[in-house]
């Protein structure tokens, strides 16, 4: 329990400690000083929360600087596949991708630092997803990857000709194309 490596730097699995018995669970979603304690200091401002069916995708998205976002990503409910892409300019995973289911069931939480596009898709019936975010939502500084470019060749967890994906997502350029102004910090 606790925080995982991903392979990707900076990018991050936070497993919280889960107390169970015959009456269910407790758990801390977010405790500052657990994330201060492991070097990892985010001042969240902003909560976030999702719902959707079976098939909905959303993403990939990000927000250029100085309104970039970390995001702290979990399920309440339901099931989605969780996809991030690397954007970090001088970065040694620039352009991969790192996938993972986040649940209600296992309880797992992305931690995604500024410099990479976000998405899901949501795998199970329905799915409610939370996230925190370290800066406020600015429109005019949205960008974002088309969700089936070639190049990420992304397992999204579903079959594509089943997304539900909003106009605005289905217009996106795709990672060859985007102009961002992230650059990778070690």
């Amino acid at each position: 329990m606790g925080f995982q490596q991903t392979g990707i730097p900076n990018l991050l699995i936070y497993e919280p400690k889960v107390f169970g018995d015959h009456r269910g669970y407790f758990f801390e979603s977010y405790n500052a000083n657990t994330f201060n304690e492991a070097g990892i200091e985010y001042k969240f401002v902003q909560d976030n929360q999702a719902r959707s069916s079976y098939g909905v995708l959303r993403g990939l998205h990000y927000q250029l600087e100085p309104y970039a976002q970390t995001k702290l990503i979990r399920v309440v409910e339901g099931s989605i596949m969780d996809v991030v892409v690397d954007i970090r300019k001088g970065s040694p995973t620039y352009g991969q991708s790192y996938t993972i289911e986040l649940s209600a069931a296992n309880k797992l939480q992305l931690l995604v630092p500024k410099g990479f596009a976000h998405g899901y898709a949501v795998i199970s019936e329905t799915a409610e997803v939370m996230y925190k975010c370290d800066n406020f939502y600015q429109k005019g500084s949205e960008g974002g990857i088309i969700y089936n470019d070639p190049a990420l060749d992304i397992d999204w967890g579903i079959d594509l000709k089943d997304a539900i994906v909003s106009d605005k997502d289905l217009i996106l350029p795709t990672l060859a194309d985007i102009h961002h102004n992230f650059i990778f910090n070690s």
